[in-house]
């Protein structure tokens, strides 16, 4: 098994399952945008506002080309499925799993978040819209949608793993 990518909007669970997926498949875990402030030696809100958006997301680009040639799991920004070329490097380099959680779940648990300054910049309205124009383009990326509404952690999770398992036995 090659690299494991979550894709979903924020608050879909990624960084949390990306770390529990980790520890019960034994693959290194690495959470995308977290890499990026270590490479860049900046915060994502100081890159935005250093050098704008569209320098962002080509520092995205870059770090799914070149970030590691080994077997883990990588929790993407949110962002990332936008990109055509994103989308296609990660369904070629690894197997793509979209967490598709409903607004109101992912609005629960992110509207007091502090350090998600979009949340706190944006209406309830401006981040649904967000939300449905960024679905279509996780739904693209992933191999597999998984439906996390009603779910627990622990149901999510077997579901995830037995998907990797099934897939490795299939090769």
């Amino acid at each position: 098994m090659r690299k494991i990518y979550l894709v979903g909007f924020m608050g879909s669970g990624k960084s949390a399952l990306g770390r529990r997926l980790s520890y019960l498949l034994k693959m290194p875990y690495y959470d995308m945008d977290h890499e990026i402030v270590r490479q860049q030696g900046m915060t994502i809100p100081q890159i935005f506002e250093k050098y704008g958006e569209a320098h962002f997301r080509e520092i995205e680009t870059e770090f799914l080309k070149n970030f590691r040639d080994e077997a883990c799991i990588i929790s993407t920004g949110g962002g990332v499925a936008i990109n055509a070329e994103n989308r296609k490097i990660m369904r070629r380099s690894g197997l793509v799993f979209f967490l598709d959680a409903s607004f109101e779940d992912i609005y629960k648990r992110v509207q007091h978040d502090p350090n998600r300054p979009i949340v706190q910049s944006s209406t309830k309205e401006e981040l649904e819209s967000l939300y449905h124009y960024r679905r279509k383009f996780y739904r693209d990326a992933g191999h597999i949608q998984v439906l996390t509404e009603g779910r627990t952690i622990r149901q999510i999770l077997e579901y995830l793993v037995f998907q990797v398992k099934r897939l490795k036995n299939e090769r």
